[in-house]
């Protein structure tokens, strides 16, 4: 089987500090990836990279389909409802405003997310403007899933689901990465990947 996602000799700095040095990581079509490491590591800077959003200094992301991309802190706008977002985010992807807002709630439903409403997200509870965060990301149903802790701010029952759907996911072929600090959950993964962090960050913390 071929992988979807390959990241090959990935590289960032930023100034004097390097953040990711040599990072190599490929991720095949129904595999889920937990990659751990701790603060400062650059596993949400890896993110950003692979989704698109941040070059590299060095290396390459290849990517063999579509990608879903869930970062850690909620890209919300303040003042729109959960509808809008969905029909934006939709509009931005190629989606009509009927079949976005369809797709949107069945997922969000999915997550026990209350649909329906005029309620604005800074209205919203953290762990309900994730759940949106992550049907955001769920939306056009991409081959290629990056979820920066997703589950930020779920209740219990939540957040079982979510591993459930990575199971789903699993299932349906697509390549999950889940950045995690939930070691009693990683049994439920198919690998774990490690970012060290790099001693140029130690040694800044180490002097700061």
């Amino acid at each position: 089987m071929n992988p979807q996602l390959v990241v090959s000799d990935v590289c960032k700095r930023y100034g004097q500090v390097t953040i990711l040095e040599d990072v190599d990581l490929s991720v095949e079509a129904g595999e889920v990836v937990a990659l751990t490491g701790e603060n400062g590591a650059g596993k949400t800077t890896l993110m950003r990279i692979c989704a698109g959003l941040l070059r590299p200094d060095q290396g390459t992301v290849r990517v063999g389909g579509g990608i879903g991309y869930c970062p850690q802190t909620p890209g919300l706008f303040d003042l729109l409802t959960a509808d809008e977002h969905l029909v934006m985010f939709g509009r931005g992807a190629g989606l009509g405003r009927t079949e976005a807002l369809e797709r949107g709630h069945a997922i969000l439903e999915e997550f026990g997310y209350p649909v329906g409403g005029r309620i604005v997200t800074h209205q919203l509870s953290g762990g309900t403007r994730q759940k949106l965060n992550l049907a955001l990301a769920l939306l056009t149903d991409p081959s290629i899933l990056l979820l920066d802790e997703p589950y930020q701010g779920f209740d219990r029952g939540t957040y079982v689901n979510f591993w459930d759907h990575c199971h789903r996911w699993r299932q349906e072929g697509k390549s999950v990465i889940v950045v995690t600090h939930m070691l009693a959950e990683l049994g439920r993964v198919d690998r774990v990947v490690e970012l060290p962090a790099h001693p140029s960050r130690a040694r800044l913390r180490a002097t700061a």
